[in-house]
């Protein structure tokens, strides 16, 4: 049975009518005798024994160079300056921005690499403090896409599909297993500051064809982190209270003349607003936070929105029981001066990172919280426009890019998956986007062909019709 096998709402109202009860009146009672109960989701319990309880999804927005991080590949740094042999592309398509070029010549590295850990995974000067993990994490070097530009990339990684107007991933998690915290919502996103060379859009988090119960909730630096959460002056809130439940029974009524589920969907978001007035400020409140915590994600971690004071929050929302924390750091979309622009990039997260995932460590989270870290796509082994000894940029490639995962299940330590000599194809154990999405859902307990949505006839998924869980990432 699929998870939207359930009857029409129009029906169920029909019945209830006939049988002397309310659809409004039921929902009502429901809603106000649960003003602070967590909400159960459509599965009821995971399919399997889930090994993660919550995700934190790191994602750098404008992809990531894999060839100066993560894939080092010393043929470049060989040949560099040379013509991308036509054997290694085999006529697969670019970007209109460095497709009609008299050249792509090839461009190595000017970062340095080095093994690490007992894994011996690879990673360049740029990340000290990742390396300095690396036997914590599970990288992944043959993810793929199929999407070149920005906005289907990003929409496809983070939706399961490039058009706009699907659910997000945080949104069917919250649809599939509901929220674990009755004060905060399922799913929650943070946005880097000052970072906004690539732009983001709400749909990114949004719950599409869900009901809007599920979709993400964005934290903001500054005096009000929850936009519109706060009482006008002169509301107290005792009056906001009484409010509410007089604007529920109105929408209750409202719900069983027009049978719109939507209608209820609202007053659950009214009533997780009211809620939130007392649990936001407190999970912002870092005053209590140890002085080595500060030493861990380093100092950027004190000034609010910050992709590292993110962080710090992120570890705050975990242990809050926020099933769905989404980090969007904007700013690699190096197609020129990649070396300086990719320098910053790296100097924001390196830390940060590191001491995300430490933290969780320490405190003994990291078991049960699975950590993702990735781009939409990755960048081609030419470079784009001019190279010379120091200074190269790089385009769109969605044939292979890196991503590496922490905790919640998946192999320490490990490395799966690899492109070719040039980084230009993958040579084994590809990896695609609905895979990836496949194998996060698997950790969460939840078959996904099983998470479904009817939608305009159609039962639709994250992963779309295909997609397989990578099993030998699986501790």
């Amino acid at each position: 049975m699929h998870a939207h096998d359930i009857l029409p709402i129009t029906n169920r109202r029909l019945f209830l009518r006939q049988s002397g009860l309310g659809l409004g009146g039921i929902a009502l009672g429901s809603l106000l005798s649960q003003h602070a109960t967590a909400a159960p989701g459509i599965l009821g319990k995971p399919h399997h024994e889930p090994k993660a309880k919550r995700i934190i999804y790191l994602f750098m927005a404008g992809g990531p160079s894999q060839l100066d991080l993560y894939d080092h590949k010393p043929v470049l740094n060989e040949k560099n300056g040379t013509d991308l042999p036509e054997s290694i592309r085999n006529g697969q398509r670019l970007t209109g921005m460095s497709g009609n070029q008299a050249t792509l010549p090839l461009a190595g590295s000017v970062f340095q690499f080095s093994k690490h850990g007992k894994s011996g995974a690879t990673v360049s000067d740029l990340l000290p403090n990742i390396a300095k993990m690396a036997d914590d994490l599970c990288f992944v070097k043959s993810c793929y896409t199929e999407a070149i530009n920005h906005d289907p990339a990003i929409t496809f990684i983070q939706t399961g599909n490039q058009l706009a107007g699907r659910p997000s991933f945080g949104a069917w998690l919250s649809y599939g297993l509901g929220s674990a915290n009755e004060n905060l919502p399922a799913f929650t996103v943070l946005v880097s500051k000052d970072r906004t060379e690539q732009g983001l859009y709400a749909r990114l988090w949004g719950n599409g064809f869900l009901p809007s119960t599920h979709q993400g909730v964005q934290f903001r630096s500054g005096k009000e982190p929850v936009l519109y959460l706060a009482n006008p002056d002169g509301v107290s809130a005792d009056s906001r209270r009484k409010m509410l439940d007089r604007l529920a029974e109105l929408h209750a009524i409202q719900a069983e003349t027009e049978g719109d589920a939507e209608i209820l969907s609202r007053v659950q978001q009214y009533e997780m607003a009211y809620r939130m007035q007392t649990s936001v400020p407190d999970v912002m409140d870092f005053s209590k936070e140890p002085k080595d915590v500060y030493e861990l994600y380093g100092e950027d971690a004190k000034t609010p929105g910050t992709f590292a004071a993110n962080c710090l929050l992120a570890r705050r929302l975990a242990e809050r029981n926020v099933r769905f924390i989404q980090l969007y750091h904007p700013g690699w979309d190096h197609h020129g001066s990649l070396p300086s622009g990719i320098k910053r990039q790296a100097k924001d997260i390196d830390r940060a990172c590191y001491g995300l995932v430490q933290d969780l460590k320490r405190t003994g989270m990291l078991k049960d919280t699975l950590v993702v870290w990735g781009g939409e796509f990755g960048r081609t082994n030419y470079s784009q426009g001019k190279l010379t000894a120091g200074n190269y940029g790089r385009d769109h490639h969605p044939r292979c890019f890196t991503m590496w995962f922490a905790g919640g299940g998946v192999k320490p330590g490990f490395t799966y998956g690899s492109t070719d000599d040039y980084g230009y194809n993958v040579a084994e154990n590809g990896v695609h986007v609905h895979d990836v999405q496949a194998t996060i859902l698997h950790q969460l307990g939840i078959d996904h062909e099983k998470l479904t949505y009817k939608f305009q006839g159609r039962y639709c998924r994250l992963t779309d019709v295909h997609g397989t869980v990578v099993k030998p990432l699986i501790g």
